[in-house]
């Protein structure tokens, strides 16, 4: 690179507007460092069960006992948990390399010990491979075991090293950052137009237990226990286009009787979950049949990542774009700037209004499906106080509670931050009462960060 070229590079770095960057883009500064502390907060000594683990151990048993030798796999069973796909994973680079496993069990310490004493006293076993789990176990166990069944006398024990790597940042918990924001940053989208526009929706709580219930009830109306794919998709369509007309009402009442947003989205909160109450005869929830084409968007990952967080990035694409090159979305933004200026300039102010209010409504009651999708019930307690994590998203994401600003973008590191948040919390044992305490600050703490933004500009 010449000096010229240096020199350019100085100018341009000199002539950025570093006030504007931060305040347009400190958010994103705030998630990474957020995760730098979660990642340095959670380093831990971590079990190897990736397919490469399985792998290095299967090379590490054939190099000691030679190919033909019987092996047996033991490891700690359960639907939760990355034992039946370690143990599935060392069965397969075991056979690869040619020993013959003769057992290969997933369960507790006591199916392990029952495998053991009962393999064949007349077939020698070369190796017990196990994770790091039922190692404690065979170490222990191992020894007096022999002393009952001869074939154990000469079992060598194997399981993989552990190695150091934060727990905050195991794919796992990464996925299961992604998965827990899903229906907040849904939500948050239609949540930031109506801040955008000055007002606000503190019904979109209730709303999620609402269309759980509506969804759940017209699936049983449907297709009773053993509903199929178009019952569940017209009971799905049933609770979302009921919140959808709740939020176009509230959207009514706010421009044609000028209430103030506040109350009439307090009034819909109330009345939305008495509603989820009442339809239901048990206060514990409706059952949803045939869970697995149901779970299919709550708990499914056919794309790597869940189907719920698929969904969620794909609306905020449509959103992004909508706010960024279409005309509703310099209208929402006119609006929120100054309502006399913009209804003076031909925008449709009241239409706009109304369209933010029934599209979060719309989207409360698609993180309402969600939820039942997730929970497989129509649960009238659902979504209890989701409104404030939406806000704290939105707000967080450095959308002004004063209207006229606000970011599609912005919104999402937003919900990030939320739930980064709220993994720390998970992985640190911090109770329910402490982490509404800390969600509360937050929400301050954003609140005066917007209002020192608008001071500084």
């Amino acid at each position: 690179m010449t000096k010229l070229d240096f020199g350019k590079l100085f100018a341009s770095l000199k002539a950025l507007d570093y006030r504007k960057l931060l305040s347009d883009y400190g958010n994103v500064l705030v998630l990474l460092i957020l995760c730098v502390v979660m990642s340095f907060a959670t380093v831990k000594e971590q079990p190897a069960t990736s397919p490469a683990a399985a792998e290095e151990l299967a090379s590490l048993v054939l190099s000691e006992n030679g190919k033909g030798a019987q092996v047996m796999v033991l490891v700690r069973g359960g639907k939760k948990g990355a034992g039946p796909k370690f143990a599935k994973n060392l069965e397969r680079s075991l056979e690869e390399v040619g020993l013959n496993v003769v057992a290969n069990v997933q369960g507790s310490p006591r199916d392990s010990r029952i495998a053991l004493r009962d393999h064949p006293k007349d077939q020698p076993l070369a190796a017990v491979v196990t994770d790091q789990h039922i190692a404690v176990f065979c170490a222990e166990q191992l020894p007096g075991l022999a002393k009952e069944n001869p074939a154990l006398a000469q079992s060598k024990r194997y399981s993989p090293t552990k190695h150091t790597w934060p727990v905050f940042l195991k794919i796992d918990n990464l996925r299961n950052v992604l998965k827990q924001i899903a229906v907040v940053a849904v939500i948050a989208i239609g949540m930031t137009l109506v801040i955008i526009t000055g007002g606000i929706d503190l019904s979109v709580g209730s709303l999620i237990a609402f269309s759980a219930v509506i969804t759940a009830l017209s699936i049983d109306h449907l297709g009773g226990t053993d509903p199929t794919t178009s019952h569940l998709l017209l009971g799905s369509l049933a609770g979302v286009v009921a919140c959808a007309l709740i939020g176009m009402g509230t959207g009514g009442l706010v421009t044609v009787f000028k209430i103030p947003a506040f109350i009439v989205t307090l009034g819909v909160m109330f009345i939305a979950r008495g509603l989820a109450f009442l339809c239901l005869e048990k206060p514990n929830g409706l059952p949803i049949g045939n869970e697995e084409a149901f779970k299919w968007l709550g708990s499914g990952a056919d794309f790597g990542l869940h189907n719920s967080v698929v969904l969620m990035l794909i609306l905020y694409v449509l959103a992004h774009i909508m706010m960024s090159r279409t005309s509703i979305g310099r209208y929402v933004y006119a609006v929120g700037g100054n309502p006399e200026a913009a209804r003076l300039s031909g925008v449709p102010v009241k239409r706009v209004l109304v369209f933010v209010y029934l599209l979060c409504g719309l989207l409360a009651g698609l993180g309402g499906v969600m939820t039942a999708s997730l929970q497989m019930s129509g649960d009238p307690k659902a979504g209890n106080l989701v409104e404030l994590q939406v806000i704290a998203a939105v707000v967080v994401g450095g959308t002004s509670l004063a209207g006229g600003k606000g970011k599609i973008f912005g919104t999402l590191v937003g919900a990030l931050i939320i739930g980064v948040i709220k993994n720390g919390m998970n992985l640190a044992s911090i109770e329910g009462k402490k982490q509404d305490v800390i969600f509360g600050t937050v929400i301050l703490i954003a609140v005066l960060v917007d209002q020192l933004k608008a001071r500084l500009r």
